[in-house]
């Protein structure tokens, strides 16, 4: 049966890590993998997790599953923190997942339950998006969103797509530090975007996966907040690896957002259906510590203070990538004032091909970069060969 099987690509980013742990060169560079990292090149656990887990290390009575919903209190401490005022004001019902990806799924999967066909997706995207949403079934209707040449939103054709939606369609929306451009909406212009989703009856998706790491963690969260105000229902996507740096504690959840507390709980209903035929329960242990965080005052202060200084330390290497690069690439003084781990700079393939023969400067060959990969020392070094392409 196997046989009859055809092969399928590697992951190019997986790939990506393996070429790059196999390569022996001491000066190489890694603006690959999407993890954050600090001036020694580590993806840190958070004081704050440690400190949790030694909390639930002696306090922990059972590892007995817990259920199909997940830990209610992390969903319930999660909303807040995502949602603030907003969740006093809308009715929502949660479910924890495997992870961001994992609340994609369900939610693509809730999405075809309940009728839908197209979700509209702006490109460039996270490669994944449009994976999952295809494999849950959706139509996978693209537009333009970002032109890496110019480095610029292409706001109004963003709107133009949102604006040809008809009533059921779906539509991605980036929650903060949009993977893998870094660009963000203003204020204003989430305000657009929720008054043409409402008036023509889109439902948003909204995929938060780096709450904290643009401008702040309320600040991420207000274009999400005024969208969910905005329209009748809306499902939100959340993922606890960046923010809390849980990567491999796959811990999520999906949140459906709907016009009153009965509708809520049966979509939530639908979605612990879903859950129990895809992987039955989720785990437990990122969930646990995200909630004990949360419910902590100390450890939540902690953890702020924590995630404000890896926000500062991108926020300086963006600072230096654009004031090195701006003589060669105008454009990409724009890097400075993009959000978050990422940038897509306008490389071609062969020049991506060249950095990493050449330099042992790693990144996909689309050209987008991981900001946090970079260590302050080497970035100099970086730039000039950034910089010597053009």
């Amino acid at each position: 049966m196997f046989d009859t099987l055809s092969r399928q690509p590697d992951d190019a980013l997986l790939a990506l890590i393996g070429l790059y742990k196999r390569d022996e060169r001491p000066n190489k560079v890694d603006l690959g993998v999407g993890v954050y990292r600090d001036e020694e090149g580590r993806t840190p656990v958070f004081r704050a997790v440690k400190a949790a887990e030694r909390i639930l290390l002696e306090s922990q009575d059972s590892k007995a599953y817990i259920g199909l919903e997940g830990d209610t209190l992390y969903l319930d401490r999660l909303w807040r923190l995502v949602a603030g005022t907003a969740a006093g004001r809308v009715a929502a019902a949660g479910v924890q997942t495997p992870g961001g990806s994992g609340a994609l799924r369900l939610a693509g999967d809730l999405l075809v339950r309940a009728g839908a066909r197209r979700i509209l997706v702006g490109l460039p995207t996270w490669p994944n998006h449009v994976g999952i949403f295809a494999a849950a079934g959706l139509e996978v209707v693209s537009h333009p969103f970002f032109d890496t040449a110019s480095q610029s939103v292409l706001f109004d054709r963003m709107i133009e797509a949102l604006e040809r939606a008809q009533p059921g369609d779906v539509a991605l929306l980036h929650g903060s530090c949009h993977n893998p451009t870094g660009a963000a909406l203003s204020d204003e212009q989430w305000a657009a975007v929720a008054a043409v989703l409402e008036r023509r009856g889109v439902t948003p998706l909204i995929d938060l996966a780096y709450q904290g790491f643009g401008r702040g963690v309320e600040e991420d969260a207000a274009g999400l907040r005024a969208v969910v105000t905005a329209v009748p229902e809306a499902l939100v996507a959340v993922s606890s690896s960046k923010s809390f740096g849980l990567y491999r504690e796959r811990t999520g959840a999906i949140f459906a957002v709907a016009a009153t507390e009965a509708a809520a709980d049966l979509a939530r209903s639908n979605l612990m259906g879903l859950a129990r035929t895809s992987y039955s329960m989720p785990p437990d242990h990122g969930a646990a510590v995200v909630r004990t965080i949360l419910g902590d005052e100390a450890l939540t202060r902690d953890w702020l203070d924590e995630l404000n200084g890896m926000r500062a330390r991108i926020q300086g290497l963006r600072r230096a990538l654009a004031a090195g690069l701006r003589g060669a690439w105008p454009a990409l003084a724009a890097v400075e004032g993009q959000e978050g781990m990422f940038s897509l700079l306008p490389l071609t393939e062969a020049e991506v091909l060249k950095l990493r023969s050449e330099h042992a400067i790693y990144m996909p060959t689309s050209g987008r970069i991981n900001i946090a990969g970079l260590k302050t020392a080497e970035a100099g070094d970086v730039i000039a060969k950034f910089a010597a392409l053009r």
